[in-house]
């Protein structure tokens, strides 16, 4: 929408940063450090994003050549290297800015080697920074369901974003963007207190208002399994999307989301899909390496045995059920679909354990930012069960009955993996020996598993400065976008990847924005 002439803006301010989540904190930060004023618009009633409910731990690297290393290997040729190197060196210089956020508060950053999800060059020269302790934060932040080091991250960066005096305004979403000559962002239209507001960015707008995961109709045109169900936080629409489109932008990654296979409740109104126990990551090779982020402090590196395994309809295994990375690429497995039966056979796949398993841990967790209130899975899955999210079933002739799979193949299937946990050997899809688990106590239990996405990579195309592209490579004047909005992860995913780019590209484009003089109204 093409605007001119100064009488037209119901306020103005240098920098309007779009969405307030980490990157969004994060440009906001950076443009009031380099003296420009500030204006953040949330739309929902409380911020956080998926920064407040993550693991929190930020993807740093100990070398940056290794680094880059591995980001080429992860993006697999879908990402140019000069955005890479750009994220390379802010992995590095990462620790350092969080000890400069969280100093202030007296809380305390701990740095931890640990290799990436992939045997990749350069794997072992990487690691996470997270906040782990803030004196005093001892409830979640905002609307967060848990308090994880995600909301002490947040927290941190709430603080100084409000300390450095960036205005925040929550239930404030914004609608359009105002440009004018040459296609300028001038601007933007918002929603503030039931009223539309023009106002006036004077040097730039930021997006930093995350991706799609709750956005319904994107999800249908750009992913191939359907439903893919929303995780964690509502908020993440795909508004910015549609916005950037709007000035004129080019999209990429649309294709690429991270997400593992879970549960759904049995009333349908409740909004959040609930993952699965959370195991360690661990990376294939000699090494073996595993990890602890997002598990309870405490946590052994040894991952835990998986209860489960999952079926197709037609009652056979069709996956490895523990692969190195479950929230990364767990869900695509479920992604392939029958051109004979003109369906996806494996959505929603069926998670089949024993009475052995119901009883080893709560096989479900809910982790989300917003204020439906969320359901605490019981200690030994038995609340489920009378809800209906688990089904029970007392021998293999009910469990064929209630799945409608044939008893003999439920037999076979069940026979050759109660094998295969004998032998300590997976023939069929490898699955490491010391995550199996034998299924041969009855009661059985069951349920549906659909895919999840936990966040989205795709959005605006954006150059290394993070100022948003046109589908001809020119940037869009004054347009900047970070975080997953757009995220350069166009292949397999780094874990805290976005989180180190929510950091990393929320600074930069901060930095551009303030850097920029005062925006014309009068064409030329």
């Amino acid at each position: 929408m093409t605007t001119t002439g100064r009488d037209m803006w119901d306020e103005e301010t240098d920098v309007v940063v779009v969405g307030f989540g980490g990157a969004g904190a994060a440009a906001a930060i950076a443009a009031r450090q380099a003296g420009a004023e500030v204006l953040m618009l949330e739309k929902m009633p409380d911020p956080g994003g998926l920064t407040i409910v993550s693991a929190g731990g930020v993807r740093v690297a100990f070398d940056r050549e290794a680094a880059l290393s591995y980001l080429e290997a992860t993006c697999a040729g879908r990402t140019p290297r000069a955005h890479l190197e750009v994220l390379a060196d802010g992995m590095v210089a990462a620790p350092d800015w969080l000890r400069e956020i969280a100093e202030p508060l007296g809380a305390t950053v701990t740095v931890t080697p640990s290799p990436g999800n992939y045997p990749f060059p350069g794997y072992e020269a990487l690691g996470y920074a997270a906040i782990t302790d803030v004196p005093g934060l001892e409830t979640p932040p905002h609307a967060a369901s848990k308090l994880t080091d995600g909301g002490r991250l947040f927290h941190a960066l709430e603080t100084a974003a409000r300390r450095l005096g960036a205005r925040i305004v929550t239930d404030a979403p914004v609608r359009r963007l105002l440009t004018g000559p040459e296609r300028a962002v001038t601007g933007l239209l918002a929603e503030i207190d039931g009223r539309t507001v023009r106002i006036r960015a004077r040097r730039g707008v930021v997006l930093a208002c995350g991706g799609f995961e709750a956005g319904e109709t994107l999800k249908r045109d750009h992913f191939q399994a359907t439903p893919v169900l929303a995780g964690s936080f509502l908020g993440n629409s795909g508004d910015g999307i549609a916005i950037a489109q709007d000035a004129g932008a080019a999209l990429w990654h649309m294709w690429h989301y991270h997400g593992p296979y879970g549960l759904r409740h049995s009333d349908p109104d409740y909004p959040y899909a609930f993952y699965l126990k959370a195991l360690p990551m661990w990376t294939p090779g000699p090494a073996g390496h595993s990890s602890t982020l997002g598990l309870p402090a405490g946590a052994k590196k040894e991952p835990a045995r998986v209860a489960w395994i999952l079926l197709d309809r037609t009652g056979r295994r069709f996956m490895d059920e523990y692969p190195p990375y479950p929230g990364d690429t767990g869900i695509r497995p479920l992604d392939a679909f029958d051109p004979k039966t003109q369906s996806f056979p494996r959505i929603p796949a069926r998670l089949i354990l024993d009475e052995n398993g119901r009883r080893l841990y709560p096989i479900g967790r809910s982790i989300a930012n917003g204020r439906t209130p969320v359901h605490e899975w019981s200690a030994d899955n038995l609340r489920e069960v009378e809800m209906g999210i688990l089904r029970r079933a007392d021998s293999l002739a009910e469990l064929a009955a209630q799945t409608g799979i044939p008893e003999s193949t439920l037999a076979d299937t069940l026979a050759r993996w109660n094998a295969a946990c004998r032998e300590g050997h997976d023939p069929d899809h490898g699955r490491r020996p010391d995550s199996m688990l034998p299924i041969d106590t009855p009661p059985f239990y069951h349920a549906e598993a659909w895919p999840i996405v936990i966040n989205t990579q795709g959005g605006p195309v954006h150059d290394p400065l993070q100022r948003v592209l046109t589908p001809f490579g020119e940037p869009i004047p004054r347009l900047f976008a970070a975080g997953e909005l757009g995220s350069v992860f166009g292949h397999l995913y780094l874990s805290g990847g976005n989180l180190a780019e929510c950091l990393v590209g929320g600074r930069i484009a901060g930095q551009q924005a303030a850097a920029l003089t005062t925006a014309s109204l009068v064409p030329a």
